[in-house]
């Protein structure tokens, strides 16, 4: 079970966008994710007439280290560590572990 997911709320405690906040797009691979305006590069695109796209420069997202982020806990405002635990059921759960919440309700 990955820690971050698409869709989770994040905070960057490392690199050149340190302090900003963002959703998930997505999960690139194991080690690597996209951001919602974290980590923004510059891209000279061509045009492509027959997708009707435009050409020049353009914004993109770019794959930030998952190490380079922590999930954001809601309750305290912060970033916080995220663990996993089994349930009595045997379904896993991810929780924030300075409070032991679910983030998954």
């Amino acid at each position: 079970m990955n820690r971050i997911k698409k869709g989770d709320d994040v905070i960057v405690i490392a690199g050149k966008d340190k302090g900003r906040q963002g959703t998930v797009l997505r999960v690139v691979d194991e080690d690597h994710i996209v951001v919602e305006n974290v980590n923004i590069a510059k891209k000279h695109q061509k045009a492509d007439p027959n997708r009707g796209q435009g050409g020049g420069i353009i914004d993109r997202e770019m794959p930030i280290n998952i190490s380079n982020v922590m999930m954001f806990n809601p309750v305290t405002k912060k970033g916080d560590r995220v663990g996993i635990r089994r349930l009595e059921d045997g379904r896993k759960v991810r929780i924030f572990k300075s409070t032991n919440e679910a983030v998954d309700v």
